[in-house]
C-alpha cells in the first residue's frame, strides 16, 4: 500500500515561513495528483492547491502569491513552501494524493491516500 508522510508544520509569526512536505512510500507506480487541503470555516476543506503530473498548479485565491507547490518526483515528495503567512492560515494541513500502485509485476490499480496532517500555527 502507498502511505504519506508528512512533516513540516509549526509555529510561525505573522509574515513568516515555513516548508511542508508530503513524501509518499509503498508500492508506487506513478502518482496522478497531489493536493493540500486545509478545514475552512463552514465547509468541510479547502482545496489550497493542486498540481498535476505534469506540473499544472491551480491555487486558492486565499493562497495566491504566498503559497508554492513544487514536486520531486525522483523522491516521491510535494513541497508547500509557505511565506507571508496570516492568522488566518493556520489550520491542519493534509495532503492528498491519487496515482496508481504495482500489485503484481503486470497489475497497478488506482490507489488515493491521505495524510495524517501537519498543524500550522500563525501567531505573534
Amino acid at each position: 500500500h502507498v502511505q504519506l508522510v508528512e512533516s513540516g508544520g509549526g509555529l510561525v509569526q505573522p509574515g513568516g515561513s515555513l516548508r511542508l512536505s508530503c513524501a509518499a512510500s509503498g508500492n508506487l507506480f506513478s502518482i496522478n495528483v497531489i493536493r493540500w487541503y486545509r478545514p475552512a470555516p463552514g465547509y468541510l476543506r479547502e482545496l489550497v492547491v493542486v498540481i498535476t503530473s505534469g506540473g499544472s498548479t491551480n491555487y486558492a485565491d486565499s493562497v495566491k502569491g504566498r503559497f508554492t507547490i513544487s514536486r520531486d518526483n525522483a523522491k516521491n515528495t510535494v513541497y508547500l513552501q509557505m511565506n507571508s503567512l496570516k492568522s488566518e492560515d493556520t489550520a491542519s494541513y493534509y495532503c492528498n494524493v491519487d496515482g496508481r500502485e504495482t500489485i503484481s509485476r503486470v497489475t497497478t490499480r488506482r490507489f488515493e491516500v491521505w495524510g495524517q496532517g501537519t498543524l500550522v500555527t500563525v501567531s505573534s
